[in-house]
């Protein structure tokens, strides 16, 4: 089950960065927030009708939940506008890498603090190692994107 987990984790990996590639081409025809819009808006309808078909029902309301919690929808907002602008400007892979760079560091402080309700997961040498690499590898690829910015000039 660990495996296919991470297979899917891979794979919606990789969805983000066919969005975020699409919305940066729509993001500079029709306008950023345009294009946020209908990111959410298309999200809401497929989101809801996923509900209507595949729900069962059997978990808390909405209104039962810490309210804190509710506030995790409004993360994606930011995302997406971000994305949309750094994806014209520095590409889709620099904005990719420099997302999971920021969702690396920001999920291990979260695991090693026990932030938001979550298990505590320690620092280890290995996870430094991981945010270390990820770092020199975002550098080697804004680097390459100069270089290449610069023989095209």
């Amino acid at each position: 089950m660990t495996i296919l987990m991470i297979i899917l984790a891979v794979f919606g990996g990789a969805l983000l960065s066919i969005q975020a590639a699409i919305n940066g081409q729509l993001g500079s025809k029709v306008g950023v927030f345009r294009c946020a819009f209908l990111t959410f808006s298309t999200g809401a309808l497929i989101t809801a009708l996923m509900i209507f078909y595949f729900d069962t029902g059997e978990h808390q309301s909405l209104m039962d939940v810490p309210k804190w919690q509710l506030l995790g929808a409004m993360c994606g907002v930011p995302y997406i506008v971000i994305m949309v602008f750094a994806v014209q400007r520095i590409g889709v892979a620099v904005s990719t890498v420099a997302v999971i760079f920021g969702q690396l560091t920001m999920s291990m402080l979260i695991d090693n603090f026990g932030w938001l309700d979550n298990q505590t997961l320690p620092f280890s040498i290995n996870r430094i190692a991981a945010v270390i690499c990820l770092g020199v590898a975002l550098y080697f690829i804004y680097s390459s994107n100069q270089e290449s910015d610069n023989h095209n000039s």
